[in-house]
């Protein structure tokens, strides 16, 4: 009886489906060419996941639906969604780390932390703001389908002068009409008592079906929702992660390929790294980069030997050593932010060295934004306790590296190294558990002759960081003039409070001469 009420209802929400695709067609794509984004009604009149987020988000009531789709794809074509990347939304915006992706909630949903106290109202820039918030979102749902997000509203050190409403309501509407299904909670953490008024406004807008969503939660209060480790420490976490871009803090991480051979997925990848693995064994992987085998690299023979006769003094000739240390958990990792790379055909190699800070035995693996410029090796092996690891990265033929390039260092405990297969191990270790430290490519300038000093000091790189260092002195600056604009409306107002005391003062003096020459 029961798999015939589900069948039953599957049915009904097949027909809600047509239903919602036909009236689609017939009421808002007749004449209406340019309305929408073809992509975005390509994918409804396919995917029924799609408009199945839709009819559920609005309790299956197809008008209600139609009406948020109509919304959220006149939307995705203004603020151009589709297209959305790195380089249509200004530097400047990654930079401050107002806005970001980090981490996860005690139920697993990623986390997405609006730092307020970073966001300053301003209407030059606020068609660009929504635009940044847009790319995270879309961000998200392109990497994770189906991940639901829980919202950090970050108001520790914020004011009034934080407070941009539009831009909040705006942050509403993504979740309540942009994105179905995508929200799994809000929270505000430590909100000042003078927001008190503005968050009222804001549970209005959120609606019926969002309210029980929303959830204000002191410092004490957090580790109820989110664990510790990914809590910064001003709210009471051990999360050691500092925003700093580039790179960006939840970069689309691959792993390295080699010279020969196919990019293949990593699960394919895997699954043969497994097979040599269980052949080879682990033990010829410890304390030796060269024993180990770097089967995700596919590196040419030659170039083994060639880094074999290299060698020299435990670190590799010709490579530049890291002086930095990031001090993590489970792994030191120098260098701690950069790896650093000449220009032209010199210094084409950097050095990430890894050390055991545990008792146990760690599995590590590199992956990189840019899988098809650089070649990693190892890019995945393990590291017995208070052993190091020397792992070379190079760039491949003639390619150059980039500042907008990433490399990810990930590490988690082995509790038992032998009867562990790496490939296993990675796809059953929770994510909590998994250590994660970023590093970004920085690109040393080359030694030009002096030919033109004036044209020199402005070159192409020079000039960039000119555009870079205006555009957060204009931001300083109007941060600086809101707060200079709020000081002179308080004196303003306190000044106007002492001419009424001082006007008091007279009259009160006034008529107490009066009654003494009435007396």
């Amino acid at each position: 009886m029961a798999d015939l009420e589900q069948h039953q209802g599957e049915q009904g929400i097949q027909e809600k489906i047509e239903q919602t695709r036909e009236r689609f067609k017939n009421e808002f794509l007749i004449d209406s060419s340019d309305k929408y984004d073809q992509r975005d009604v390509d994918k409804l009149l396919k995917d029924n996941s799609m408009v199945e987020g839709y009819l559920m988000w609005r309790l299956y009531v197809v008008d209600d639906a139609l009406k948020m789709i109509d919304e959220s794809f006149q939307w995705r074509k203004e603020y151009g969604v589709n297209d959305l990347s790195e380089s249509s939304i200004p530097r400047w915006m990654f930079e401050t780390g107002a806005v970001f992706l980090h981490g996860y909630d005690k139920e697993g949903n990623k986390l997405f932390w609006f730092k307020v106290k970073l966001h300053v109202k301003d209407a030059k820039t606020i068609f660009d703001k929504k635009k940044y918030v847009a790319f995270w979102l879309e961000r998200n749902v392109k990497k994770e389908p189906g991940m639901p997000l829980t919202v950090v509203f970050d108001m520790s050190e914020s004011g009034l002068a934080n407070i941009d409403m539009d831009f909040v309501k705006y942050v509403v509407n993504c979740f309540k009409i942009y994105y179905p299904k995508l929200l799994s909670k809000m929270i505000i953490v430590e909100m000042p008592w003078i927001m008190n008024a503005a968050w009222k406004i804001v549970k209005t807008w959120l609606g019926p079906e969002a309210i029980s969503k929303l959830k204000f939660a002191s410092r004490s209060e957090l580790p109820s929702y989110i664990d510790p480790e990914y809590l910064p420490p001003h709210m009471g976490g051990s999360d050691p992660f500092k925003y700093s871009y580039p790179p960006l803090p939840d970069d689309d991480f691959q792993t390295p390929i080699g010279d020969n051979g196919p990019i293949v997925s990593e699960d394919e990848i895997e699954s043969k790294e497994s097979e040599l693995e269980s052949k080879e064994g682990l033990d010829s992987s410890f304390n030796s980069e060269v024993a180990i085998k770097p089967k995700k690299v596919n590196f040419l023979e030659e170039n083994v030997k060639t880094e074999e006769n290299d060698k020299g003094d435990g670190r590799i000739k010709g490579v530049r050593k890291p002086v930095t240390t990031f001090k993590g958990t489970l792994l030191d990792i120098s260098p701690a932010e950069e790896l650093s790379f000449g220009c032209g055909d010199t210094e084409k190699k950097s050095l990430i060295i890894l050390c055991n800070v545990t008792k146990n035995p760690l599995a590590f693996k590199v992956r990189t934004t840019a899988p098809e410029k650089y070649r990693v090796k190892p890019s995945s092996s393990t590291c017995e306790p208070g052993a190091s690891i020397d792992i070379v990265v190079s760039l491949h033929g003639a390619s150059q590296a980039s500042p907008q390039d990433r490399f990810l260092v990930m590490a988690a405990e082995m509790d038992n190294v032998g009867s562990q297969e790496l490939a296993q191990f990675w796809k059953e270790v929770p994510k909590p558990k998994i250590m994660e430290h970023r590093l970004r490519c920085h690109v040393l300038e080359s030694v030009k002759p002096v030919v033109n000093p004036l044209k020199e000091s402005y070159d192409i790189g020079s000039s960039n960081d000119i555009n870079t260092m205006l555009m957060r002195l204009m931001a300083s600056n109007s941060r600086l003039e809101q707060s200079v604009n709020t000081c002179m409306w308080v004196q303003k107002v306190l000044i106007c409070l002492v001419l009424i005391l001082l006007l008091l003062n007279l009259y009160c003096i006034h008529l107490l001469m009066f009654y003494q020459q009435l007396s």
